[in-house]
Formats: structure tokens, C-alpha cells, sequence
């Protein structure tokens, strides 16, 4: 592994010896099996690091969004029962541990490893990766915590571990706007990446060094990225702890990657840099868009700026591991650029019509639905809401509509739900709308999607205000400022007298989409 931006490099050997050191030391600070630990933080050494010290301790890895705001954060950490959390100091604006301690002011004043919290009354320790705070260990209390008695009993340990324990949470919002702890197992992220891996020709490629810019809490960072590398003995590059395009591209050229990992947004990015044709990037053989719909004028500029005749594209959902469709280094350019690949190895998939059940003919519209190895063994603590997507003989839900054509290859031809992937990321209007009608001169919010050539996807609220009260975009934007993550804030606002209705009174969102599409004078991208 190689974190550029921190100049860290690890061998496997390193890496395994440090994985057991960190393991050992998790049980030292007295975490148990079946124990959750939270990892808040971007795409660092260290977010690797316990994603495996975890699971070799039968520890329970909580995958927490590095952009969560407080309520956030105390929801998710509350949900799952959270036991730890490991974090840096903080991280662009984002000040992590002055937060943990917004939450639980009882840390300053505890003693490392038995903090006493009445807001999360699971929460016992804190480990701090860069700095000495009151109340909290350090990441170094962590490493040398294992005597040889927990190295003994990490020994013993891996005889009461069984691949279908739960061992990765991640979070994933429902349409109520409440967020859903996807509980992965063992089998669930080591067949995904396993299979993920020989479908992008892991197995037969001389030994790819994959850039992955792509964020370490999503599934397509931590499975495709991570799980890979353990699985397949691939060489991982992270060019920079966030998001940068200019670093992303300079990676390639300096660590002479073979392979690139990206959403849409970031490929935009990439064949958008002013400088690129300075770069070289004539090892790059392949790489993987997922996350997100890939517009197909996208594929054709990733192929032809960057000279990626091997891109693939992927599609799945964080309930699936995260991979379901993928293509192949041999696709034609059209099923390149119009769907999103063929079922995975030992995978079914079907159409269905959403209201019937029943199966549809082939390359007829219907919900997609997914059953094997990849579906989750639940939303943690919440048997409804798992029930609502899994069916009894484990046939998983997507909410997607999609047809497939004979050989599996599917289109996604949209969405039941009505969420917004913005950049690569899963946005729930109702989580917005809630807030925004907690203003005191909004009468009623809608959000919805809209088309955005980088992003794929822009938040735009329709704002109805209260009778006689003024307000602006900027008022809207401010108002939500802290209490929402950046990327859940509406890039436009709209204010509305009325909403498109259908006959029974319901507001026609797609109807909305639209008019806000045309009102802002967005096109759709061909």
C-alpha cells in the first residue's frame, strides 16, 4: 500500500505484522467479540489498518461517513451501540474530537478506556490516531496494548469466528431520511471481492497497482479496494486523504499505475484537468466507474483522453456488498457506455414488475432484484425495514428499474426511490426536507434531483415559504450549514407557489424534477 499524500508505504509482511500488533491491542483496551468500533476518518494508513485488526478480532467495523455532522454522528454511533471510536484529531473543517466531545462532555473527564456517557451509553473508548487528548487513548496506546496474553487469545479467538458472523456496518438512508445500518459478514465482502477482483482480470494481470481515490467508508473503497488487495495481492495507491483531482492524476504518473477506481464525478475530474496530456499515462490499462449512473459521453472521453480502453463499469448497492453487475476489459464500447455489465459469478438477478412480483420478458423495465452470496444479513436493530427489502426467500430489492437483455447485461433505466446520487454519493431528499422544514419561514420543502454535467446529480430544494415572509437562497443554504453534511446542502434553491399534484393530491416529483431542470435551464447529458 502507498498513501501518497503521507508518504506512507507498507509491504504486505508490514502490513500483516502490524494488523496482528493492532488486533491484539484492541482486545488489550478490553473489545471483545461481536463489539462495535466506529471508524470516522478519510482515506488514510490507519482506516486499512483496523478495517482487518477488526475483523481478525471478531470486532465489529462501523464504516462512519468523515463528513457527518453532530446529529449524524451521535445517530449512527447510538444506533449500533458503538463501543469505540477511532478518529484523527480532525481533517479539513472537520474538528472530530471537539465534536465527540459536543456529544459526550463526560470524556474530559474520564479515564482513557472508561468513558461513562449519557448520550452514548455504549461508548467506552476513543482512540485518537494523531494527537494526546484528555479522556482518550492514542493510536501508539493501541499498539502496545497486546501483551502475550492477548496475542494467545487473538490465537485462540480465530476458532470461535465463523465466516457468516456480521463484521462491517455501513451506513446507508432510507426514504424516511433515517440512516440504515447494512450489516455485512465475512462472506458477504470476501466473495464480493473475490469475484469483483477476477471480473476487472485481477487474476490475470502481472500484479496491478490500483489508484483509489475513491472514500475507504463506501463499499466500493473498503471491498473493491481493501478486500481486494488481501485477496487478490494487489498494490494499493491513495493518491490523497480527500478528494483531489490534480493529486489523483499525479499519482497515476508517478506511481505507474496499471489501474483507477472512480465515481463518474471523479472521472470528470480527471479528463477535465487542464494539464493532463502532460502527464504519462501509458501503463493505465484499465480502471472501474461505479457509484453512480455513467452518462455514456463520459465512457467514450475516459477512453479517448486517457486512453483507457479497459474501463468497466459497475453497479450495486451497499445491501450488496457492494457489487452485483460488472463488465468485462472486453466489452464493446456500446455496452461499455449504456449498461452497467452482466451479473457476477454465482449471482442471480431478475426484472420483476414492481406491483405484480411477476418476472418480465427480457428487455422489458421492471425492479431489479438480486439474490446470493452479496446480500446483507440485515439493516441492524431493524427487522421492518430489513423485511421491506428482503423477501422470504432472500431475493434483495433494489428499488432500481432496469432491464436485462440475454446475456444478463442490465440498463438502469432509473429509480423507483427517489434518490439523488450526487457524486457517487446516496442522498435521501426526506432527510433534507425535514430539516428545511424546520425553518421558520418555510412552510414546505421538496427536493429533488437535477441534472449536473460533473456531479451527475445536484441538490435543488422547492421551497414554499410562509404567507407575507421573504427569504433568499443564501438564508436556505446558511440555515443548513452545520447541520447536514456539505454535499447534502442544496446547490439550488427554488421557491415555489404550488407543487405538480396528481389527481389524489400527491406531489409528482418527477414532474418537479423537471420543471426545476427547465426553470434552471439544465440540460440532460446525451
Amino acid at each position: 500500500m502507498v498513501f501518497v499524500q503521507d508518504g506512507v508505504r507498507k509491504t504486505f509482511a508490514q502490513f500483516q505484522q502490524e494488523v496482528d500488533q493492532a488486533a491484539a491491542g484492541l482486545l488489550g483496551l478490553g473489545l471483545k467479540k461481536g463489539d462495535r468500533l466506529g471508524m470516522w476518518g478519510p482515506n488514510i494508513y490507519e482506516w486499512v489498518l483496523f478495517q482487518f485488526a477488526t475483523a481478525k478480532a471478531g470486532i465489529i467495523l462501523v464504516s462512519v461517513n468523515p463528513a457527518y455532522q453532530l446529529q449524524e454522528v451521535e445517530f449512527a454511533l447510538r444506533k449500533v451501540g458503538c463501543k469505540a471510536v477511532v478518529c484523527p484529531t480532525a481533517f479539513k473543517t472537520q474538528k472530530y474530537c471537539d465534536m465527540l466531545r459536543q456529544i459526550c462532555p463526560e470524556i474530559e473527564s474520564s479515564t482513557p478506556g472508561d468513558i461513562r456517557s449519557a448520550r452514548l451509553p455504549d461508548l467506552r473508548s476513543v482512540i485518537v490516531l494523531d494527537s494526546r487528548q484528555p479522556g482518550m487513548f492514542h493510536f501508539e496506546d493501541v499498539m502496545q496494548a497486546g501483551s502475550s496474553q492477548h496475542v494467545r487469545q487473538l490465537h485462540d479467538l480465530q476458532k470461535t469466528l465463523s465466516f457468516d458472523d456480521p463484521i462491517n456496518i455501513q451506513f446507508t438512508s432510507g426514504t424516511t431520511g433515517t440512516p440504515k445500518g447494512a450489516t455485512l459478514s465475512h462472506h458477504n465482502i470476501i466473495n464480493n471481492s473475490y469475484f469483483v477482483g477476477r471480473r476487472l482480470g485481477y487474476n490475470w494481470r502481472p500484479h496491478p497497482r490500483v489508484c483509489l481515490p475513491v472514500p475507504l467508508y463506501h463499499c466500493f473503497g473498503s471491498v473493491g479496494g481493501g478486500m481486494c488487495m488481501a485477496v487478490h495481492g494487489i498494490s494499493l495507491v491513495f493518491p490523497s486523504a480527500g478528494y483531489d483531482g490534480k493529486a489523483n492524476i499525479a499519482a497515476l504518473e508517478s506511481e505507474r499505475c496499471t489501474f483507477v477506481y472512480g465515481t463518474p464525478t471523479m472521472y470528470v475530474d480527471m479528463v477535465n484537468q487542464p494539464d493532463l496530456a502532460k502527464y504519462d499515462l501509458s501503463l493505465l490499462e484499465g480502471g472501474i466507474m461505479a457509484g453512480s449512473p455513467c452518462p455514456p459521453e463520459l465512457v467514450k472521453q475516459v477512453v479517448s483522453l486517457m486512453g483507457i480502453k479497459g474501463i468497466i463499469i459497475g453497479y450495486g448497492t451497499t445491501e450488496n456488498s457492494p457489487v452485483t453487475f460488472c463488465g468485462s476489459p472486453t466489452d464493446n464500447m456500446e455496452r461499455k457506455s449504456e449498461t452497467v455489465g452482466y451479473i457476477l459469478d454465482h449471482l442471480e438477478a431478475k426484472v420483476v414488475n414492481p406491483t405484480t412480483g411477476n418476472i418480465v420478458p427480457l428487455g422489458m423495465t421492471g425492479e431489479i432484484m438480486v439474490r446470493g452470496y452479496c446480500v446483507m444479513l440485515g439493516y441492524w436493530g431493524d427487522d421492518t425495514k430489513t423485511q421491506e427489502c428482503i423477501t422470504k426467500d432472500r431475493w434483495y430489492k433494489t428499488g432500481d428499474l432496469g432491464s436485462m437483455d440475454a446475456y444478463s447485461y442490465c440498463r438502469i433505466e432509473g429509480r423507483i426511490k427517489d434518490m439523488i446520487i450526487r457524486g457517487g454519493e446516496n442522498l435521501y431528499p426526506a432527510e433534507i426536507e425535514q430539516l428545511l422544514h424546520t425553518h421558520p419561514k418555510v412552510m414546505e420543502a421538496q427536493v429533488v434531483g437535477v441534472v449536473d454535467e460533473r456531479m451527475g446529480e445536484e441538490v435543488c430544494a422547492c421551497i414554499k415559504l410562509v404567507d407575507g415572509e421573504d427569504c433568499t437562497a443564501e438564508e436556505i443554504k446558511a440555515f443548513c450549514k452545520g447541520q447536514i453534511s456539505h454535499f447534502k446542502i442544496p446547490r439550488y434553491v427554488l421557491f415555489v407557489t404550488s407543487y405538480p399534484l396528481t389527481v389524489t393530491g400527491k406531489i409528482q416529483k418527477h414532474k418537479l424534477q423537471e420543471q426545476a431542470e427547465k426553470q434552471l435551464e439544465l440540460k440532460k447529458a446525451k
